[in-house]
């Protein structure tokens, strides 16, 4: 018996391992596309074959992109020389942007070591948690509180919010399945839909965020502080903040309309908590520190006194933070030595980001760029690029990966975009990324957290396809009619 139940897994790795070489030979041995040279062509098929090692999850996410890029650069197609081509390989390990997003995560195990994560959720279920609507402003709000310095919404939304949220509808006889509507499924989808505007809110709430700013520098020379990303989404994104726990109500319709009991348990949590710690105030005091050094330290538009404007690196800020944090204790240095997660991240944005510039290096975006704009040249700007941000989004059913979804697209439609004369690609390419955190909320499987939440037995299978495409639907129309006029006037 465990032979054979182990042999239907074995046979599927062995797929998901063989499809991306088949990938990769097909197209290596297509004829090359008129305006590409072989060594161009070639490239192509090596990234193309990471992407789809990436979309299957054919082996670890971060040996998939190693491997990629030591294929790449072995076979010289960036440069023949040995030696240059090594540095282009190395170039993406000192990105600025790679090391934020390992560097946000270890804000994660601070909040998780000091127990503040755990009581910012628990103290917001106390205090609104007496009535359901209430209880589902708690739900966003933990989440908002804690994505600014949380860069993985998994880790965020899975890891702090989840566990404790998924104590509260067994309190009142709400289990997975036929009592779930009682209050579980309003619950769990206002978490989930929560999550995924915070994802875009906060330039450091999702790790996809960096990376697809780093592509978006790399491709079309759009650079934006943490500071212009907040303020670019805070229309759009405060609104939804607003009014997600208000449309999850009708959506959901749970049955239970209050809860006192629930604030009673909160308050029951906080009690065996006691007071905060030294860890908790001093890891509550350098996110604020953060917080004040992303939005004053990088923006150009922000002077302190004696220090002035872009007085230090949004990066910078995380390993000043970072070495507060040893210092102090509330993390060792051992913690991050462990945190797989962020090593893991490390090597596979490392390796996106290096072989999604090297498509721009070749030239092979240019030749995209002229070649596909050509059925939009056609159109006015505003409609090219309407269409094109509705490419990048709904394209995501596709994707279970939004690094990979970033890495594969993104770089395709701003060069596509670049390409069509009076096209304002800046903000093209803000609408994409603004995009990424919101797209999340589609599908079960879109983004980290989802599997989690449609795997509690909460929400339906056929519910989280037909909420997700509804909150799919609003989401993708606040983009466009709240978030382009603002990008537009400002």
């Amino acid at each position: 018996m465990a032979a054979s139940s182990q042999a239907p897994e074995a046979k599927g790795f062995r797929w998901k391992l063989i499809a991306p070489l088949v990938v990769w030979l097909a197209i290596y041995l297509w004829p090359v596309p008129s305006g590409l040279n072989v060594n161009q062509w070639h490239y192509f098929a090596v990234f193309a074959a990471v992407i789809t090692g990436l979309i299957l999850e054919s082996m670890p996410v971060g040996a998939v992109g190693l491997i990629g890029l030591t294929v790449a650069g072995v076979g010289g197609y960036i440069d023949p020389d040995p030696t240059k081509s090594l540095r282009w390989m190395l170039a993406g390990f000192a990105e600025s942007t790679v090391w934020l997003i390992v560097g946000a995560f270890v804000f994660s195990i601070g909040y998780r070591k000091s127990q503040l994560g755990r009581r910012i959720a628990l103290v917001l279920v106390q205090k609104l948690g007496s009535n359901t609507l209430g209880l589902g402003y708690a739900v966003a709000m933990s989440d908002f509180l804690l994505a600014p310095a949380t860069p993985s919404n998994t880790a965020r939304s899975g890891g702090i919010v989840y566990p404790i949220i998924s104590n509260i509808p067994r309190i009142y006889g709400s289990e997975p399945g036929p009592t779930a509507g009682r209050i579980g499924t309003y619950v769990m989808w206002t978490a989930f839909a929560a999550t995924a505007v915070t994802s875009s809110l906060f330039f450091t709430a999702l790790a996809p965020n960096a990376a697809a700013l780093a592509i978006a520098k790399k491709t079309v020379g759009v650079e934006v502080s943490w500071g212009q990303w907040f303020i670019g989404f805070a229309p759009l994104g405060i609104l939804l903040m607003i009014l997600v726990p208000l449309l999850s109500y009708p959506v959901c319709r749970p049955e239970v309309k209050r809860s006192p009991e629930i604030a009673e348990w909160a308050a029951k949590e906080l009690s065996e908590m006691g007071p905060m710690s030294r860890n908790e105030w001093i890891m509550l005091a350098l996110i604020v520190l953060a917080m004040f050094l992303w939005i004053a330290g990088s923006s150009p538009d922000i002077n302190v006194p004696l220090l002035g404007s872009n007085f230090v690196n949004a990066t910078t800020v995380v390993f000043i933070v970072i070495s507060l944090m040893l210092v102090t204790g509330v993390i060792e240095f051992a913690d991050i030595v462990s945190e797989k997660s962020a090593w893991e991240v490390f090597f596979y944005f490392t390796s996106l980001l290096t072989l999604a510039s090297g498509l721009n290096e070749i030239g092979f975006i240019k030749w995209f760029a002229t070649e596909y704009a050509k059925p939009l040249a056609g159109l006015s700007p505003s409609t090219a690029m309407i269409l094109l941000v509705a490419l990048f989004f709904w394209i995501h059913y596709f994707f279970s990966s939004i690094t990979s979804h970033a890495a594969a697209v993104l770089p395709v439609v701003l060069a596509v975009g670049s390409g069509i004369p009076g096209l304002p690609v800046t903000t093209l390419a803000m609408l994409c990324m603004y995009s990424l955190g919101l797209m999340g909320v589609i599908s079960p499987y879109a983004t980290g957290p989802a599997p989690m939440y449609f795997g509690s037995g909460y929400i339906g299978k056929g519910q989280f396809w037909g909420f997700g495409l509804i909150f799919g639907l609003l989401y993708f129309a606040g983009l466009l009619l709240i978030v382009l006029p603002w990008l537009q006037v400002r």
